[in-house]
């Protein structure tokens, strides 16, 4: 447990995996990247950038059409988005594997993330967690090739619970892994309805990154290194990883 300044004795801190642990730019240029490997090998008569609309109409498309808070996989829209680029079946075994290195090579994450993960995990007792919609073979890779996976404590995600954010299921089941109050805990998240309202309804400290801020938001940074402070680690400085 560490005590910060304003007196908060935190035992928890739980971070979101894409738009704060995971840069969403470097996403959207794996994809990129896989789209055009795809078009290389299985549809060499189609322009990339119609291929690229039919990836993004194709995915947009699957998850608009879940039913609330219900768990889609990821996986399963990307599957859907290739066939709608090649207009015939290509097996899993044969676009995954391409779809795993491409992203494992090009995924980043964002400035000060590994850094501040890093020091909470190795220089405090507090619990350090994941609450992410991911699928959770996906999430893995992410933070295992970001070399932090073994630096979570407990990992949550949609996959697990069957619900996305803003369920309260999803920051209860953290929660519970933890074994933690919601008074004694935070959530770094960069989407204001989902992350930050979402955790602040179960009576968690709210942090947002990057979002945008509204009643709910007890702090917002743009550094992540600033949440050692909110915490109350020492700082030591801001240089870049």
């Amino acid at each position: 447990m560490v005590e910060s300044a304003s007196g908060t004795k935190w035992r928890a801190v739980f971070w979101d995996i894409g738009g704060v642990i995971l840069d969403s730019r470097s996403v959207r240029r794996a994809h990129e990247a896989f789209v055009r490997t795809i078009v290389e090998r299985h549809a060499p008569e189609t322009s990339v950038e119609d291929a690229l609309a039919r990836w993004r109409t194709a995915v947009g498309t699957y998850f608009r059409e879940r039913d609330g808070t219900e768990f889609r996989r990821a996986r399963t829209a990307y599957d859907r988005a290739v066939d709608e680029i090649t207009g015939e079946p290509i097996p899993e075994d044969e676009w995954r594997p391409v779809f795993e290195s491409v992203t494992t090579e090009m995924l980043r994450p964002n400035p000060g993330a590994v850094e501040a993960i890093e020091r909470l995990a190795g220089e405090t007792e507090i619990h350090v967690g994941v609450v992410s919609d991911v699928d959770t073979e996906e999430g893995m890779r992410i933070l295992e090739t970001f070399g932090v996976r073994e630096r979570f404590d407990s990992i949550t995600t949609s996959e697990m619970v069957g619900r996305t954010k803003p369920d309260p299921r999803m920051f209860e089941t953290a929660l519970r892994a933890a074994d933690v109050s919601p008074s004694d805990a935070a959530m770094i998240g960069d989407r204001y309805e989902h992350d930050v309202a979402g955790a602040s309804a179960v009576g968690m400290t709210a942090i947002g990154y990057g979002a945008e801020e509204g009643p709910e938001t007890d702090y917002a940074i743009d550094d992540l290194r600033e949440v050692l402070s909110i915490v109350g680690v020492e700082d030591e400085g801001t240089s870049e990883n």
